[in-house]
């Protein structure tokens, strides 16, 4: 069995930066690629805050172009998803497949999947009008008019984002309080540009090329909402359950680091974790990589200070 001194599992913006840093140290990393390669930015269809890019870039795009260096600076790739890690005198990372890989440290970097409503039109028009983050999205609304839809902190915050850009941000919410603290929820009724659309239910986003508009169902029956984006706001879940039982994680699933007088290490010695499995504030691709940095720093550090 080959042994990597480096297994990153994940591949969006820290994974690949994590085994940049890995490689460049001259130690072995094997990237393992999950279920959805490239992660939660492969579905934006333009990214215009990421450093490096004048006129913005494809999420896509700008995943493949840190895939290409990675693997050209020596970075080996595997296709499969991890479905635990066995703690021996040295790793074993288990994939769906029945594989078994060998490795001296692990990085975690699965980031985190948003929550959709899984209605006719919401897969279609990802990136067309749909969007599930305000900070990476938003400003492509400039003076039109938006929904967020959700009731908690996250659609709050995504509405008073919003606010700064749009026209008109509606929040379409089932109920007919808010769940989001009150400090929030005061600065979002006092924004002149939020509308509330209470106990509405969406039932489809329209339209075939661009996002046209919502469907909702309210107790008066269904309207149509029209809108040229819409910001899914229902929360978003840590990419960790495989982890359970194997380091400590946090009440929201998301993995505790900072152990050992280090910023990415989890309380297993050896796993580290960067980028949104850990962060449930920033959750931005700039954050993400510079986490993968430290990371990748880090286990450099730790090996070398156990002489492996």
């Amino acid at each position: 069995m080959n042994v990597y001194e480096i297994v990153v599992i994940g591949s969006g913006p820290a994974g690949w930066t994590a085994g940049i840093y890995g490689v460049r140290a001259g130690l072995g990393v094997l990237v393992i690629e999950g279920d959805q390669p490239g992660g939660q930015l492969t579905i934006t269809t333009k990214v215009d805050n990421y450093p490096g890019f004048p006129d913005g870039v494809n999420g896509a795009e700008l995943m493949e172009k840190m895939k290409k260096q990675a693997v050209n600076l020596g970075v080996e790739v595997k296709r499969g998803v991890v479905k635990g890690i066995g703690l021996e005198t040295s790793f074993l990372v288990k994939l769906n497949s029945r594989e078994k890989i060998e490795a001296r440290s692990v990085i975690v970097a699965t980031g985190a999947r948003a929550r959709w409503l899984e209605i006719p039109g919401e897969k279609e028009l990802m990136g067309k009008g749909v969007s599930g983050c305000a900070t990476c999205d938003g400003m492509f609304f400039k003076d039109g008019e938006v929904a967020v839809i959700g009731g908690g902190n996250s659609a709050v915050e995504e509405a008073l984002f919003l606010a700064k850009f749009a026209k008109k941000v509606y929040v379409v919410h089932r109920r007919d309080e808010l769940r989001a603290n009150k400090t929030e929820q005061k600065r979002l009724f006092d924004n002149s540009k939020i509308e509330m659309v209470w106990n509405s239910k969406v039932k489809e986003f329209l339209g075939k090329e661009n996002l046209e508009g919502l469907r909702l169902m309210d107790k008066e029956g269904e309207k149509i909402l029209k809108v040229e984006g819409a910001f899914v706001a229902i929360g978003r879940d840590p990419a960790t359950e495989f982890l359970k039982g194997v380091v400590e994680l946090m009440e929201s699933g998301h993995v505790k680091t900072g152990f050992l007088e280090t910023e990415t290490m989890t309380s297993v010695e050896g796993i580290f974790a960067a980028g949104d499995c850990v962060d449930k504030t920033f959750r931005q691709a700039i954050v993400a990589a510079g986490a993968g940095c430290k990371a990748g720093m880090e286990v450099e550090k730790w090996l070398t200070n156990r002489g492996e």
